[in-house]
């Protein structure tokens, strides 16, 4: 699905280059307001960033942690520092395996939430951060015709932003 989205900086506008878009011969279900008063981020299905990175944060927890208990328990037994020499035999190695799936837990947290956030978001993110300072977006969804004619029409209205893209997902 191709979308285009002009970012403009009030109601006012927002409602004009709706009826802009209306009266061009754009339908209005492939039209959407988002901004105070209108559709939300949430309800528009801009994904949300914190969402993204917990969701591969579990995912490479799923693997990490297991692999952090192999790997400890594997280097406490081939070195035989006894970290926790209080343990004694068995559970020296036990209790490095523990010290390793923690290792690996925070490597999901860290890098997994970490570039959950900075990559996973892609264009929602300065979207959402524009919806958050008051602005509002209108959305044209459709095929590649539509969102050129629906560029014809709202170019004359001078929106702060104008920008088309491709959903790969649909």
């Amino acid at each position: 699905m191709d979308y285009l989205i002009a970012v403009v900086s009030d109601r006012i506008k927002a409602e004009e280059a709706y009826t802009a878009l209306e009266k061009g011969g754009i339908p209005t279900s492939q039209v959407s307001i988002l901004g105070k008063g209108y559709k939300s981020a949430d309800e528009f299905g801009f994904i949300d960033p914190a969402q993204q990175a917990k969701k591969r944060a579990t995912l490479m927890a799923i693997w990490l942690v297991p692999f952090g208990f192999v790997a400890g328990y594997t280097f406490d037994l081939i070195t035989g520092v006894n970290s926790f020499d209080w343990a004694g035999e068995p559970w020296n190695h036990v209790l490095g395996g523990f010290a390793g799936a923690i290792a690996g837990g925070m490597g999901s947290v860290f890098v997994g939430g970490g570039v959950g956030l900075s990559v996973g978001s892609g264009d929602a993110l300065p979207y959402r951060n524009r919806l958050n300072a008051g602005k509002y977006l209108i959305v044209v969804e459709g095929a590649t015709i539509l969102k050129n004619k629906a560029t014809s029409i709202l170019r004359p209205l001078n929106p702060e932003n104008l920008q088309g893209y491709t959903d790969s997902d649909s």
